[in-house]
C-alpha cells in the first residue's frame, strides 16, 4: 500500500506543478508576448484567467458549507 500512496502523491505533485506552471505562464508571461505569436493558440483568452479560479473557489466554498452542514446535522442527531 505504501507504494500506491507514493505513486498517488507523486501524481498529485506533478499535476499541481504543471497546473501552477501553466497558470503562471498564462497570467504573468503571456501578456508580454505579441498577440500574433503562435503560443497564444495554446491558452484561453485572458478573461478566463480570473473567471476559472473564482468559479472554482465558489464551488469549493459551497461544497465546504454543505459538508459542514452535514456534520452539524449528524452531531445533532447523535445528541438527541
Amino acid at each position: 500500500m505504501e507504494l500506491a500512496d507514493r505513486a498517488v502523491g507523486f501524481l498529485l505533485s506533478i499535476t499541481s506543478l504543471s497546473i501552477f506552471t501553466y497558470y503562471t505562464f498564462w497570467v504573468i508571461i503571456l501578456p508580454f508576448v505579441d498577440s500574433d505569436n503562435f503560443i497564444h493558440n495554446y491558452f484561453l483568452p485572458q478573461e478566463y484567467a480570473i473567471l476559472i479560479p473564482v468559479c472554482a473557489g465558489v464551488v469549493l466554498l459551497c461544497l465546504l458549507c454543505i459538508f459542514i452542514g452535514f456534520v452539524l446535522l449528524k452531531s445533532k442527531k447523535k445528541r438527541a
